[in-house]
């Protein structure tokens, strides 16, 4: 069995991000749940899994029926841009968050401010 370097990449960079989803599910930051977090550990730890083992890719296309090996790593692409688009709603969310603190602190500042001058 020889080792890639592209294995050692998709390990890192499922190790970073199951590593950064427990951190902040820990910390409680950026509405991390533990259902967020089940799935980040489910696909990445899967994708770390065929980084490693790369013939899992094989027996996955067996168990769902894909017969040529060519439309196993498609639908692993379509895994990861799945993920992509998580984490982009995940930002999204966090940044409306922040924008309904930004906003809610402002008014506040407002009402404060006018209460002063009256």
């Amino acid at each position: 069995m020889s080792f890639h370097i592209y294995q050692l990449v998709i390990v890192l960079a499922s190790a970073f991000m199951i590593y950064q989803g427990v951190t902040n599910y820990v910390k409680g930051k950026n509405g991390q749940t533990f259902y967020k977090l089940s799935i980040r550990i489910i696909i990445w730890g899967g994708m770390a899994t065929v980084g490693l083992f790369p013939d899992t890719i094989s027996l996955l296309a067996k168990m769902l029926g894909i017969i040529d090996n060519m439309n196993a790593v498609i639908l692993t692409g379509f895994l990861f841009v799945f993920l992509m688009i998580f984490k982009l709603l995940s930002a999204i969310e966090r940044l409306e968050q922040q924008l309904s603190i930004v906003t809610r602190n402002e008014s506040l500042k407002e009402i404060k401010n006018n209460q002063k001058n009256e």
